[in-house]
């Protein structure tokens, strides 16, 4: 038997479907997902082990041009995925119209990383054939690329066809070399997926500018043997934002709190008793001291 094993850099615009696809292709709840730009801002390993490959994922935050330090992190993930990928897999929302500075991108993507290139057309479901096709003449004289896979996601679309192109461009190997042993499914700790569970519910519930001021610490975890235990801190810029995240009379704080916990239990398979605070440390994204706290490493900002 041959075997086959890679990473799986996982590119494209803010809300181009990356961490929703992961999600599908893996099976679990590996990256939080929002119809809000910069949700994901670390990397994030979706692992898919079968008997003779294994894939490795690796969810990036959204292309964007930095304003902040912790917007400079994010990119530096996005560079860093690039740097270690087997093959490259670049999703672009069909829903939305192509720029030529994507166009431009892309190819940039091919010449400085000679591994192959496949475009992902994400969201088929929400528009007619006509337009996909469009879109597929539109890239296909974009020499750079190697292969176009148009998907649904949400539908679970042609997501098979997926995995058997980007399987296509891994050499096979002789040994099963395979990086992460068969129960793993993504590189995160419990602490890391419970706080972006917390701030996925931040992101849906809250205004538009709030969530990306936003970030969540945890500040105790105790699991006993029918119950966990957690703290966590809402951490944000502002006082105002700090009012409006508590809500009138903890409205909207116990609104979240209630949501989380209901995703939290179906991630540790127990019941949660789930305590939120929020706290305000202003302009936390642009301080360095800050977000080495919050667990940003320095070398990365």
């Amino acid at each position: 038997m041959e075997y086959k094993c890679g990473y799986i850099a996982i590119l494209g615009k803010p809300n181009a479907g990356k961490s929703t696809l992961v999600n599908c292709l893996v099976g679990e709840k590996v990256a939080i997902v929002s119809s809000k730009p910069q949700t994901t801002r670390n990397n994030i390993l979706g692992i898919i082990t079968k008997e003779n490959y294994q894939l490795i994922l690796v969810d990036t935050p959204g292309i964007h041009k930095s304003k902040n330090a912790l917007d400079k992190f994010m990119m530096k993930n996005v560079r860093s995925a690039i740097g270690g990928a087997n093959v490259i897999l670049y999703l672009i929302d069909v829903t939305k119209k192509i720029t030529d500075d994507e166009i431009e991108y892309i190819k940039n993507l091919k010449e400085k990383n000679q591994v192959p290139l496949v475009v992902c057309l994400s969201k088929i479901d929400l528009v007619k054939n006509e337009n996909i096709l469009l879109t597929i003449s539109q890239l296909s004289s974009v020499k750079e690329i190697d292969d176009i896979v148009p998907i649904s996601s949400y539908k679970n679309k042609n997501t098979t066809e997926l995995l058997n192109t980007i399987l296509n461009y891994l050499p096979p190997q002789k040994d099963k070399n395979f990086v992460f042993d068969d129960d793993y499914y993504t590189d995160k700790s419990l602490n890391f997926l419970v706080a972006e569970i917390i701030r996925e519910k931040t992101l849906y519930y809250l205004e538009q500018e709030i969530p990306h001021g936003i970030n969540v610490n945890i500040v105790n975890f105790e699991e006993k043997p029918n119950i966990c235990i957690i703290e966590a801190d809402i951490v944000c810029e502002r006082d105002s934002h700090k009012s409006i995240i508590i809500g009138k009379n903890g409205s909207m704080l116990k609104t979240i709190g209630e949501k989380a916990r209901l995703d939290i239990e179906k991630l540790v398979d127990k019941k949660v008793l789930l305590k939120l605070f929020v706290k305000t440390k202003k302009n936390w994204r642009d301080s360095e001291n800050y977000l080495k706290e919050f667990g940003y490493k320095k070398e990365d900002l």
